[in-house]
């Protein structure tokens, strides 16, 4: 089930939300916890036993870790029994086919025969992201940072906790622990969530899903058989796409923790506003930013230990910040451009960008577009082919000189709305005018624009569900 269902909209959540308030505070929790069950459930029922597992092992873990507190290495191997327990368990349902079909293709270089058969394995929903905030958890308790809750229903409300549990926000326990049994309710709150559900809602339905239109036609063509205007245009679409997908997501992620009592992290800041490629990636996806940021990068020294230090920890960040995104080259190669470019822009690049406004805007609009194809395209011959009709290098087949003509006139609008919804200025108005009656109209007609046209059956699952 995803937020942007009718099933959702008018089922699952209005029932959740009376009986979440119909019910006396102190059992709101216990509400929050069955109902986030049956929402995963509805969605994923053979991984429900995964995430029980994860509440189970974590908890335990943890509460080990700190009996032993007085024995260091009592308490550490507890600390790497669990991260060994939440890596393995990733790396089995998510990297363990492409492990085997990269040993095959070495074991066929040397050796041509039978090898070693893949796993009938299917991406339980969710997993990355419940995941690294298990391990978050973990971590903290062990550095200090946080106290263990002793309430294993607690733990396991905070894990399941359905707003943020298949696509993020990615929070950390130390960002929850407090609302979990002191948070307020009152009409203002909910109503603020319901807006930002409603806003949402229209960015997910009416830009993402009519923009993918165009990124699907462009697949459907084939990539050798559309010009170079056409192949910037479907690169520009593809990043506003995956953009207002996942931004939509997280913000009905977050009204809908508002409409509960929770105050749930930002996601994102306008990052097609950034001056370079190191500041788009502090505005995109924060949570999942700040994570390897805590856990991976500073852990491993940072910027602090000398410039070939900082190389082999940048490279370290963003190889697995390709690899957690999807078990494929295309992402590993995805994860070495951004290391690069972000390497270059440190030691290099960063003050001729800082200095000229006019340059960097324009590095960011041919840069970006560029490294979503490498996200975007999993076939690496595939990225091949695109990447030369991006710039005219590879001959195409039965190429429509004209073709971007049809597109633009198709889509002027959505792109218009697109690059406009990019800059701050609505969101700017909206925080100014929320409690006025033009804005409310807006929101009303925009939740059922949005309504109709999932009604009418426009494609609408979350790219973001895929990682």
């Amino acid at each position: 089930m995803v937020f942007s269902s009718l099933e959702f909209i008018f089922r699952f959540l209005p029932v959740f939300l009376i009986l979440y308030y119909t019910i006396p505070i102190k059992y709101r929790n216990l509400v929050l916890f069955l109902g986030s069950i049956c929402f995963y459930a509805l969605g994923d029922t053979k991984s429900l036993i995964l995430i029980f597992l994860s509440i189970v092992i974590n908890h335990v873990a943890v509460k080990n870790m700190e009996h032993a507190r007085l024995v260091p290495m009592k308490r550490k191997m507890w600390l790497l029994l669990a991260l060994f327990y939440n890596f393995g368990i990733l790396f089995f349902f998510k990297y363990i086919n492409f492990t085997i079909d990269n040993i095959n293709y070495i074991l066929k270089l040397f050796s041509p025969g039978n090898g070693i058969p893949s796993l009938e394995v299917v991406l339980p929903l969710g997993i990355s992201f419940y995941t690294f905030q298990a391990v978050s958890y973990v971590i903290d308790v062990y550095k200090g940072e946080v106290k263990e809750t002793t309430s294993l229903f607690n733990f396991g409300t905070y894990l399941l906790m359905f707003p943020k549990l298949v696509s993020g926000p990615i929070a950390t326990y130390n960002e929850i622990r407090e609302q979990l049994t002191d948070r307020s309710y009152n009409l203002i709150k909910f109503e603020k969530g319901l807006k930002l559900f409603t806003i949402g809602l229209g960015i997910k339905v009416l830009l993402a899903n009519r923009l993918g239109i165009l990124w699907n036609d462009i697949q459907t063509i084939g990539f050798q058989s559309i010009s170079t205007p056409l192949a910037w245009l479907g690169a520009v679409g593809y990043s506003l796409q995956l953009y207002f997908d996942f931004s939509g997501y997280s913000l009905m992620a977050i009204g809908i923790g508002k409409m509960l009592g929770f105050t749930l992290p930002n996601n994102f800041t306008h990052p097609y506003m950034a001056k370079s490629v190191s500041e788009f990636w502090r505005r995109w996806h924060i949570t999942l930013g700040m994570w390897f940021k805590n856990y991976v990068y500073i852990p491993l020294g940072g910027n602090r230990a000398g410039k070939k230090r900082l190389v082999f920890n940048l490279l370290a960040v963003w190889l697995f910040t390709g690899l957690w995104h999807g078990a494929s080259w295309n992402y590993v190669l995805w994860g070495l451009v951004l290391f690069l470019l972000i390497l270059l822009e440190k030691l290099y690049l960063k003050p001729v960008l800082d200095r000229s406004r006019v340059i960097s805007r324009i590095y960011i609009l041919l840069i970006l577009p560029m490294t979503w194809m490498l996200f975007a395209i999993n076939d690496l011959k595939d990225i091949a082919v695109y990447f030369g009709r991006m710039f005219g290098i590879t001959a195409g087949i039965n190429v429509n000189t004209y073709d971007v003509l049809k597109y633009l006139d198709q889509f002027k609008w959505l792109l218009i709305a697109g690059i406009f919804f990019c800059f701050p200025y609505g969101f700017r108005w909206f925080a100014k005018h929320d409690n006025s009656i033009p804005c409310t109209i807006i929101l009303i007609i925009v939740f059922w624009y949005s309504v109709y046209n999932l009604s009418n059956g426009l494609n609408n699952p979350f790219m973001y569900f895929n990682f």
